[in-house]
């Protein structure tokens, strides 16, 4: 495990309806914030490596994660320790001009454990960058969060996003796993 790193995508307040004055509410945030904490909690105790991706959006009239807003910072609950490594983006893409790859591949890292949100968006563009980096990908399916959708008229629910975006990442891209799962065969 000393080659993997967990990869906490976009976790910011924006997204948490329970924060007062979120600007981009999802489904389930604070569920799989749960998830993720749980996770980052295993991944310090074992001294593994951890990164936190922090979404900042530098036009000023943002509708979420303003640079400098409250909104944009990173959840209490998986708030990154003075030592762990945190990343700056502008892009859904984590590795779209960033430091990611370089911190990685400095670190010698080759398999990500991904979590956060969302789900169909930034989740989505950094695990299929990594997947052709070459890291061996694994998504934790309850410790993301999506939206329902519109599309032609028709809503899609949240459940379903996650399901087919989980779908896809499944047949091509990672091996899609259960918080409790996942730790079942950590230390193994």
């Amino acid at each position: 495990m000393k080659n993997t790193a967990l990869l906490l995508v976009d976790l910011q307040n924006d997204y948490f309806s329970e924060f007062k004055g979120a600007k981009y509410p999802l489904v389930g945030t604070l569920e799989a914030s749960k998830n993720a904490s749980i996770l980052l909690e295993e991944f310090r105790k074992e001294a593994l490596n951890i990164i936190h991706i922090k979404h900042e959006n530098p036009n000023e009239n943002a509708p979420f994660f303003q640079i400098g807003s409250i909104g944009g910072q990173i959840h209490k609950s998986v708030e990154p320790l003075e030592e762990e490594t945190v990343i700056s983006k502008n892009f859904p893409n984590s590795f779209l001009k960033t430091q990611l790859k370089e911190v990685l591949d400095e670190k010698e890292i080759d398999s990500l454990v991904i979590i956060g949100a969302m789900t169909h968006m930034c989740v989505d563009a950094t695990l299929r960058a990594a997947k052709d980096f070459g890291y061996n990908c694994t998504i934790i399916n309850d410790a993301c969060a999506t939206r329902d959708l519109e599309f032609n008229g028709n809503t899609v629910s949240s459940q379903e996003v996650q399901n087919s975006f989980m779908a896809a990442f499944e047949f091509a891209y990672a091996k899609v796993e259960s918080t409790n799962d996942f730790l079942k065969g950590f230390n193994n």
